[in-house]
């Protein structure tokens, strides 16, 4: 069964606080979250105020299906942090199970 894992590294300039990037990542939690059906937590910079590593985790039994979820919630996340975000990366495992 695939497993897929899309990280995005997040430079939010404006927080001046850790409450002003706690609000932008609990938005694009809440919104992937709600139209995707994924997982997602902060990995990384929890005690930094402007950087974060977010991390979404699908999984399917079609890879195909996968490949174009996950393709969705990195095109969402574009549109919804603009140039906040810094890159994303996916990367697929195989339950070998």
């Amino acid at each position: 069964m695939p497993i897929g894992l899309l990280t995005l590294e997040i430079h939010i300039s404006e927080a001046q606080s850790l409450k002003d990037k706690r609000q932008v990542l609990r938005s694009l939690k809440d919104r992937l979250r709600a139209h995707f059906n994924v997982a997602v937590a902060e990995l990384e910079h929890q005690e930094l105020w402007q950087r974060s590593k977010v991390g979404v985790v699908s999984i399917s039994g079609d890879g195909k299906h996968l490949e174009e979820s996950l393709a969705a919630v990195a095109a969402e996340s574009e549109r919804l942090l603009g140039r906040d975000l810094v890159s994303q990366e996916i990367d697929y495992f195989e339950d070998s199970e």
